[in-house]
């Protein structure tokens, strides 16, 4: 679980962390709505050539990027296998039973699990690029004009900061929790299905106990430093748009315009 650097920050001087938070929020949202708009492998591999470049320009090792996807492999796997077996239309390849694998079904699977895979990296690309608090400060500043409503902007900007903050805390806090039941004689790996969910039950009662002493430790501290909100709140940095963030747009907008174009003039394989 220590492997697993899904909202983790990776410090570094580099491009991408030089950028705007907002810019980089922005970039992503429209990023995955490019993934979702590509309807065939060029299209797909348009967005990894992207991507790969704006990892290269973020200076995080590509190790770290992997170490992401470990926590939702599971997912991706159960997604795509299920994918695979219910999509029943085209060449059949094999058939058993119930069960039927389609030559369209393995395409669309493939493709399915290609989708997901380049979603979690660029999703995780973007905390590891962000600090929690400039994270905080981007998604604050862009949901700015959701205040004339009087929505909470800054509480739940505030939420999910803490969120991403707390997540290495929690999987270094289960991974000691394990270790320590381990030593007492809990085995978590071998047995059957029941008997292992039946183990991490030790686990999942200190962790549950634990993340309510830091949630109550963090807000004694808050009300220490006698927080209050966004009310009387200032900013020592402001975000302001460079030259950085230009190129980013710029660069966006080729890759949109290509996605756009390469859904026009070539066939879908789904």
């Amino acid at each position: 679980m220590r492997d697993v650097s899904f909202g983790q920050y990776y410090p570094a001087d580099s491009f991408a962390h030089r950028c705007d938070p907002r810019t980089k929020i922005l970039f992503l949202i429209v990023f995955i709505v490019a993934i979702f708009l590509a309807h065939n492998f060029y299209a797909l591999g348009v967005c990894a050539l992207a991507f790969v470049v704006v990892a290269c320009l973020s200076k995080v090792p590509f190790k770290s990027l992997i170490k992401s996807v470990k926590a939702v492999l599971f997912l991706l796997a159960f997604t795509a296998i299920l994918n695979l077996f219910f999509r029943r239309d085209g060449e059949v390849i094999w058939r058993w039973s119930f069960i039927t694998i389609t030559k369209e079904g393995v395409y669309s699977t493939l493709f399915l699990a290609v989708r997901l895979f380049l979603l979690v990296l660029a999703s995780s690309l973007l905390t590891l690029t962000t600090s929690p608090v400039a994270l905080t400060d981007g998604i604050e500043s862009l949901l700015t004009p959701l205040k004339w409503i009087r929505f909470p902007v800054h509480e739940l900007a505030l939420v999910m900061s803490i969120a991403l903050r707390f997540i290495p805390i929690l999987t270094d806090e289960t991974a000691r929790i394990m270790n320590a039941q381990k030593a007492r004689g809990a085995d978590f790996e071998n047995g059957s299905l029941m008997q292992r969910v039946k183990a991490i039950v030790p686990v999942l009662i200190p962790l549950l106990v634990s993340s309510f002493r830091r949630a109550d430790e963090l807000g004694d501290a808050m009300d220490a430093r006698c927080y209050s909100g966004s009310k009387t709140r200032t900013k020592y940095k402001k975000l302001t748009f460079a030259w950085r963030d230009i190129l980013s747009f710029v660069f966006l907008a080729v890759l949109v315009t290509a996605i756009v174009l390469l859904k026009i003039y070539t066939t879908s394989i789904l």
